[in-house]
């Protein structure tokens, strides 16, 4: 039998649900802060996708300057994912951190599954399938703590 416990989720909640909430968003904070590193170092991997990503973009605004849209890019996307792992180990902001979190790897799965492919530079996929766990440990996490959405989330 769990016990009742009050909880930053909004409602009372069993202690089993704030573990697994706890699980999820430690399990999605600890990729996208590994990731950091990477982007914040021109990891030559990191390079390589936002030099993929500027090309694509360049495609369709010739006025984009590949170099600039590479850079820019990493170094926005990982302050981005600084943001939303800190967000998601802040219990009265866990929305907003799932949610930024969320946003962040829906756009590298977009990525891959549009012009990066799943396996980038011989990864096995490695990369999109951390995505993929990152993009639902985000989802679970904003679904259990729904109710600290701000206007909406008393109606859920």
């Amino acid at each position: 039998m769990s016990t009742q416990v009050i909880s930053p989720i909004s409602r009372p909640t069993t202690t089993p649900v704030l573990i697994f909430s706890w699980v999820c968003r430690i399990a999605a904070a600890i990729v996208l802060v590994q990731t950091l590193f990477f982007k914040f170092t021109a990891a030559p991997e990191s390079v390589y996708i936002f030099t993929k990503l500027g090309t694509f973009i360049h495609t369709y605004v010739p006025f984009a300057s590949v170099g600039a849209v590479e850079v820019s890019a990493r170094i926005g996307s990982g302050i981005m994912e600084l943001i939303a792992a800190v967000l998601l180990l802040t219990p009265r902001v866990v929305w907003a951190g799932a949610f930024l979190a969320m946003v962040a790897t829906g756009g590298a799965i977009a990525s891959h599954l549009t012009f990066l492919g799943i396996e980038v530079q011989g990864d096995k996929g490695l990369l999109f399938f951390l995505a993929v766990g990152v993009f639902v440990a985000s989802a679970v996490a904003l679904f259990l703590h729904r109710g600290q959405i701000p206007v909406f989330g008393k109606r859920f």
